[in-house]
Formats: structure tokens, sequence, C-alpha cells
């Protein structure tokens, strides 16, 4: 039905969207963590990302308004995609890596992103991002260390076991 133009749906418009719709933001040190976010609107990371960060610190972002706060309190270099990927020192290039990996993921790995599980997607897109460099065994010990120390999960204990909730109108199967 999309194919036709009387059926298209702008989904950038507020009256056809969802309110479903999440984005992944991220901040990655150079050299060090890759932290992502998942918020419902860019723009609604900038609080949680200033808790994290020094106010030394210089901050790389692309040119969406939702940054604009940052420049309250931090240096920002900002850079315009539709010009150039880096100028002057401003690039968004580790970023933009990591999103990269994330959809390649989506496609090549997991086929389909959950929105309730998209945070654990993306933690775990970033913990092979920090660990990327380091040889198979180590990271091997890092997981066994890390599950063996980390408390029972609440989101995934037990989530196979969960009864499956039919959508309305269809009958639970017996």
């Amino acid at each position: 039905p999309s194919n036709y133009v009387e059926n298209r749906r702008d989904r950038r418009l507020a009256r056809n969207q969802t309110g479903k719709r999440q984005v992944v933001a991220v901040m990655r040190e150079r050299g060090g963590r890759t932290l992502p976010f998942v918020v419902p609107k860019e723009s609604m990371s900038v609080p949680i990302m200033a808790k994290r960060i020094r106010l030394d610190s210089i901050i790389h972002a692309d040119e969406a308004y939702g940054w604009d706060p940052l420049h309250l309190f931090y240096e920002v270099k900002r850079i315009n995609h539709q010009e150039a990927y880096s100028h002057d020192g401003a690039s968004t290039n580790q970023a933009e890596s990591f999103f990269s990996r994330i959809r390649r993921a989506e496609i090549g790995i997991h086929h389909h992103i959950a929105g309730p599980y998209l945070e654990s997607y993306a933690l775990e897109r970033a913990w092979r991002e920090d660990t990327r460099k380091i040889n198979n065994g180590e990271q091997f010990l890092l997981m066994i260390l890390a599950s063996l120390s980390h408390p029972v999960s609440r989101v995934w204990k037990g989530y196979w076991e969960r009864r499956k909730v039919p959508p309305p109108g269809q009958e639970a199967p017996a």
C-alpha cells in the first residue's frame, strides 16, 4: 500500500508517529569507555550526559539543536555533516562508528531489536566496542568475571518463561 503516493506516511510528522520511537545517544571517551543511553528524543540525553562529563571536557557533537544546552558549561566543537565529517578538530566519527556497528549487528546478527531490549543491545555493543582490541581469551575471562560478580538481572531472569500476553481480541494459546 505504501507504494502509492496517497498511502505513504511521513514518519517525521507528529501525526504519523506512534510514540514508541526511541533513540540511542552515545558518549565516547577517547581511549576510554562507551556509554549509550536510550531516550525518547536525542535532546533528552543532554541532562543524563551532563552528569557524567567533567566541566573541563571538550565535547564533539553534530549540528542537531538538542545539543545546544551543552554550550552553557562546556567547550563544544560542532560539525555539520552536510558540509564535512570532520573539520577544525571537530569530529563525531567515534559516535558514528558505534552507531554503524549497532546497525550492522541488527542486520547481520540479531535481525530485529525489540524496543524493550534496545538498551541491553546498546550496552552489549558498547562492551564489544570497548573490548574489540583485546584478544578473545581475555574477553572470555572478562565475561566470566562479570557474570559471576553481577547480581541476578531483574530484566532478563526468566524472560523465556514469562507468559506471552496475546494482542487484544485474540485468545491465549492453550
